[in-house]
């Protein structure tokens, strides 16, 4: 059985990370949408649960919720939209405050496939994850770059802290369960096995 590790994923279209396809028109999220995945990191096999939350204000209370249970959010705004990018401090702030202090930010600039439709600069993006410090990445659901990279950095990073033993592995709450078979080989050395459940929501 595979460990796993939580995540919040606000409104990067899962789809092409958990069923390699990418969907032209893309309902806005009601509610909450659920993917998962198995990845191998530091040849340990991971299983990624994902929440993809709804980004509208009516459901921020239903965001909210979510954080509590995850070791990592990936916080995404579209490129094109420089309304959603001024969005992120309200996010940001909902994230840090309803979640473990030691939960791993990624920021996101979805859509990088449209850049004659650009309206929030690279740097800008950069600046603000430096600022925060957050990881910072650029992304485009419909070619697929770096969708990967994106959930596999933010697990590469909370396994990292796993590792180093930040994590709190014995406790469910901080998103992160080992599985039965390391349970007892972990009892004393907290840091060798991980996993990552994700939910989230932003844009």
């Amino acid at each position: 059985m595979a460990d796993w590790m939580t995540v919040a994923e606000p409104w990067l279209p899962l789809f092409y990370f958990t069923d390699k396809r990418f969907q032209p028109v893309h309902d806005l999220t009601i509610g909450v949408e659920f993917g998962a995945r198995m990845i191998t990191i530091d040849g340990k096999q991971i299983k990624l649960q994902i929440w993809d939350t709804a980004g509208q204000e009516s459901f921020r209370s239903i965001t909210r919720s979510y954080y509590r249970g995850a070791a990592g959010a990936l916080l995404v705004y579209d490129i094109t939209r420089r309304d959603t990018f001024n969005h992120l401090t309200t996010w940001l702030e909902d994230a840090r405050q309803h979640s473990n202090s030691n939960m791993v930010i990624m920021l996101i600039g979805n859509k990088s496939d449209l850049e004659s439709r650009r309206e929030v600069k690279k740097e800008e993006g950069e600046a603000f994850a430096r600022e925060h410090g957050l990881i910072f990445m650029e992304t485009s659901a419909k070619t697929a770059s770096n969708v990967e990279e994106a959930f596999i950095n933010t697990a590469k990073e909370i396994y990292e802290k796993i590792q180093e033993g930040v994590f709190d592995i014995n406790n469910e709450a901080n998103g992160i369960k080992i599985g039965p078979q390391h349970a007892a080989t972990n009892a004393t050395h907290a840091g060798n096995q991980g996993g990552q459940q994700a939910g989230g929501g932003c844009c």
